[in-house]
């Protein structure tokens, strides 16, 4: 008696058989997520980069927050030091923002200075969530004042924007703010304008002219660009909801989008083709779509399950950002691949053959010709390899390895406000504030001690601090603020930039040996805050973790790979050469945007430093995406290799017969995420253009050189399973082919029991 089993053949026969309810189904989904979209992702979304397991600098901000109410440390100096309602000259209050006015006509001495500075106070006083905003600190040339802001609610931020922005309306004077939240208001803005100009203007058109000249036909290029808008939106649905529940970065719709396109167009692609194919090859509609599923469909499904796994690694690391861009990235994968096994036959059962529909002149007829070909291009390609495999191999892997050196010299750090686009406020007020008043920060080191006032030798030791520190060219001068419960904090200024590399060296060594070594008598609790302690906090905790994040990731694939294609040499041999790209990539970008080699030309911005988040997450996605390529390319070997028994034929008619598909699927991918790399936020820069020259390299050197020539090379030992992993469950990709022509069934059994034995013997003979 045979048991029903769910698999992705009978999954495409029920929704072909069943179009409209499928159809109905996937839009009441589409509802529901457009409903969750308006109504529960707006203001759920953070663009904070903090760690999630409670480091030093976390621990700071709640001494500090546990100590003093909202506002009240610097105001009206009931707080302060010595009863003082000002500020030092090199100091703006501690987690405010710092608003800069300034003329060049006037000086602060005028009348009409003095009131245009008063009535800019005073507005930003009357906004609700702002605790105090005093004018403080004048400027050395007499013609620029300081007005720190201290708010209560962080939401009250666009509203001080908007008063310092209604200054322009006044010709002689200029006002600009910086500060944190207004960093991370810019921030926010130029995620979303990426979005816009980027991923949806250029990659989305980029996909779509793709589609096109693949496909040859208006409706075949159309169907995959809705599957993959489908995706983004159910996807977005949920992460609506998941944010509901945890902490997610703004940064997740950015990713979410990007990966939806690709993965979403991807998928379709291989399905659509691979149908386009069996219709070819004179099978019923329903027989071509339930072909496609039992071929492509499980190469989908098997290149997403890849993917997943690649982004799990991601969630081990305690980091706000690397969760939720893998969260993004998982929630659209899992969507696109039910997508693929359901909606696409469905969709496919509806047209037919009217996927072929509004053919596209030349390239329209080119496409049909070229439904199921030994694509001549590739052919030479891989045949001029396989007759020197290992000349081929050598020189691949020097060119890779040459790529991948520049990687030594990588820098891990991250972009603060001067990595912003000069139209940015938070931008301008750090300029306006490096230039007026040098060594002022809005973003002070903040060295929380608990219980301070209970012990002499720690109350010494704080102001034996604050006098080195005042002399260290890293800092300058400090004040210390005392709050009820006896916790003291000394905020210091540190100077540049706060994310930049010097302030972040400079505060390494603060946290590491002059706070230890300066109560190193006392049995205090101290912790550093402030900005730069938590940018140095997001640093280790997107780095720290690597590893193991690798180790774990290369494991799952290993194991994947290995039980799809029964092969434990095949596994291993994609794992290495999927590491190849990936530290080529590293080394490219490392030479781009650190060097600077070439990235004027590319219209990047040139950087100190890699985004922390970067190499790890570039790391995941790539194997992830490169998943999609291997497994549809080897399930197509494996399955030539079961009809025909010979390595080498089977390899070429592989690389070949799949070239026009994984050229156009990798075409998709480097389109979608040269729209990140379009972008302006360098850390997106870095990644979209990291994730497209590895699939570049990986859809090219490693598709029609390292693979063939390695497989060459290794002849049977391609399919060697160990007698000891027999165990494994049989998970294969390839469908079984029909009896050819002169050929009866029985005989074609037979030789196919006879390879399949071949295979087998292999890992026990070995």
């Amino acid at each position: 008696m045979h048991r029903k089993r769910l698999s992705t053949r009978a999954l495409a026969r029920a929704s072909a058989s069943h179009p409209w309810r499928t159809l109905a189904a996937w839009g009441v989904a589409a509802v529901l997520a457009i409903f969750a979209v308006a109504t529960l992702l707006g203001g759920s979304l953070s663009s904070e980069n903090l760690p999630t397991d409670n480091r030093q600098s976390e621990r700071a901000d709640q001494l500090i927050d546990g100590s003093f109410p909202a506002g009240s440390r610097f105001e009206d100096g009931r707080a302060g030091e010595a009863g003082t309602a000002s500020l030092p000259a090199a100091q703006a209050p501690p987690g405010g923002e710092v608003i800069v006015v300034r003329s060049e006509r006037y000086t602060v001495d005028s009348s009409q200075f003095r009131r245009a500075v008063d009535d800019l106070a005073g507005e930003v006083r009357q906004i609700d969530g702002v605790a105090s905003a005093t004018p403080s600190t004048v400027s050395r040339d007499r013609h620029a004042m300081l007005v720190p802001v201290s708010l209560s609610d962080s939401d009250a931020i666009a509203d001080v924007i908007d008063a310092v922005e209604s200054t322009d309306d006044q010709p002689a004077f200029a006002a600009a703010i910086t500060g944190d939240e207004t960093r991370q208001v810019d921030f926010d803005q130029l995620s979303q304008d990426d979005l816009k100009s980027g991923e949806l203007m250029f990659g989305l058109p980029a996909a779509l002219i793709v589609l096109m000249l693949v496909f040859g036909a208006v409706v075949a290029g159309f169907v995959p660009l809705a599957m993959a808008m489908l995706s983004i939106v159910i996807g977005l649905g949920i992460v609506a909801v998941l944010a509901q529940g945890m902490s997610l970065s703004v940064f997740v719709v950015n990713m979410l989008t990007g990966m939806g396109l690709a993965l979403g167009i991807d998928y379709a692609l291989f399905v659509i083709s691979r149908y386009r194919e069996e219709r070819g090859a004179g099978r019923e509609k329903l027989d071509a779509i339930a072909a496609s599923a039992s071929t492509a469909s499980r190469a989908v499904v098997f290149s997403g399950t890849a993917f997943v796994v690649a982004m799990l690694g991601m969630l081990i690391v305690p980091n706000s950002i690397m969760r939720s861009l893998a969260i993004g990235a998982i929630v659209v994968g899992v969507v696109s691949v039910i997508a693929a096994t359901t909606l696409l036959p469905a969709l496919l059962g509806l047209l037919g053959d009217g996927v072929d529909r509004l053919r596209i002149p030349i390239v329209g007829r080119r496409s049909a010709a070229a439904s199921n070909p030994e694509g001549r291009f590739w052919g030479a390609i891989v045949h001029g390899v396989l007759r020197r495999p290992a000349l081929s191999l050598g020189l691949s892997v020097a060119i890779l390895l040459a790529a991948a050196a520049p990687i030594f010299g990588m820098k891990i750090g991250t972009g603060g406000v001067s990595t912003l686009p000069e139209r940015f406020e938070s931008r301008q007020g750090f300029a306006a504030l490096q230039r007026d008043f040098p060594g002022t920060t809005a973003s002070p080191v903040e060295i929380a001690v608990a219980n301070a006032a209970s012990s002499p030798a720690t109350e010494e030791a704080l102001a034996g601090l604050r006098v080195d520190l005042a002399d260290d060219p890293a800092f300058g001068p400090g004040r210390i603020t005392r709050a009820p419960d006896g916790t003291a904090v000394l905020s210091v200024p540190v100077q540049g930039d706060p994310s930049g590399e010097a302030a972040i060296d400079a505060v390494r060594e603060l946290r590491s040996t002059v706070v230890p070594n300066a109560f190193a008598h006392t049995d205090a609790e101290v912790f550093v805050g402030g900005r730069t302690s938590e940018n140095i906090d997001y640093i280790d905790s997107a780095t720290d973790p690597a590893l193991i994040v690798i180790a774990l990731v290369l494991g799952l694939t290993l194991v994947l790979l290995t039980t799809v294609f029964r092969s434990l040499v095949l596994a291993a041999l994609t794992v290495v050469l999927n590491l190849l790209s990936v530290g080529a990539a590293y080394g490219l970008i490392v030479l781009v945007f650190q060097h600077g080699f070439g990235a004027g030309l590319l219209g990047f911005d040139q950087a100190d430093t890699i985004e922390a988040w970067v190499p790890l997450f570039l790391f995941s996605v790539l194997f992830g995406l490169s998943m999609d390529y291997q497994v549809f390319l080897l399930s197509r070997i494996k399955e030539r290799y079961d009809q025909l028994g010979d390595t080498t034929r089977a390899v070429t008619f592989g690389v070949a017969s799949t070239a026009r598909i994984i050229t156009g699927a990798a075409l998709i991918i480097i389109a979608v995420f040269s729209g990140f790399a379009r972008g302006e936020l360098i850390m997106f820069q870095q990644m979209g253009f990291g994730v497209a020259v590895a699939l570049l390299i990986d859809a090219t050197i490693v598709r029609s050189v390292l693979l063939p020539s390695a497989m060459r090379l290794l002849g049977r030992w391609n399919w060697y399973l160990p007698n000891w992993l027999a165990w494994l469950p049989r998970l294969q990709v390839e469908a079984s082919r029909q009896p050819a022509a002169n050929e009866s069934a029985a005989q074609w059994q037979l030789a196919a029991a006879s390879r399949r034995a071949a295979h087998d013997g292999l890992g026990n003979a070995a």
